[in-house]
């Protein structure tokens, strides 16, 4: 299971990285991104790949 981080300084919540996730594992709730069944994650790291705040980053547990 990946450990997914989210800066919520840089965070925008744009929603760009929530689109891409292969695995819906990223969420937009309330303007605000959110994990959502983490233990699913396959650590693709697209998430971080297109967050263009660099706000995001997923670390194997």
């Amino acid at each position: 299971m990946a450990k997914i981080i989210i800066d919520y300084d840089k965070c925008d919540a744009c929603g760009e990285c929530a689109d891409l996730c292969p695995m819906e594992i990223l969420i937009i709730v309330d303007d605000k991104l959110e994990v959502q069944n983490p233990e699913d994650c396959n650590e693709c790291e697209v998430c971080m790949d297109v967050c263009p705040n660099e706000a995001i980053k997923v670390e194997p547990e």
